[in-house]
């Protein structure tokens, strides 16, 4: 985090941003795909309860890159299921977070693993 935001976040406090790779959930049993996402608002529940949601939202649809007029394309680009913004008070905080978004259910209740990216917001 830069010196500037460090020093102007209340009480140590730091928003990450955590951006969450989507699961191949074409394939799943309905009630599978149903306990995933209830596990995921649950997730969002529990934070925007402790005061550490800030933001979270699915994406959906086909992600374009553009790096100029003659590289335009969808060539590479992760897929990705969506991010939150959490405020929280230590990078290890939003580690435990996304870990436990990381952890949510797959086919038959199994834990995913999903790949989640932390980073920290640079701005307050």
């Amino acid at each position: 985090m830069s010196r500037i935001a460090e020093r102007d976040r209340p009480g140590g406090m730091t928003k990450f941003l955590l951006i969450q790779y989507q699961a191949a959930m074409g394939t799943w049993a309905p009630a599978d795909v149903r306990r995933h996402l209830a596990y995921q608002r649950g997730l969002d529940a529990e934070l925007a309860a402790a005061g550490e949601l800030v933001e979270t939202q699915g994406l959906g649809g086909r992600a374009h890159r553009v790096a100029g007029a003659d590289r335009a394309g969808t060539d590479g680009l992760p897929t990705l299921a969506g991010y939150r913004i959490v405020d929280v008070e230590s990078e290890q905080r939003a580690l435990q977070i996304a870990a436990r978004a990381s952890a949510a259910p797959g086919p038959d209740g199994v834990p995913l693993g999903q790949r989640i990216d932390v980073r920290p917001l640079l701005t307050p």
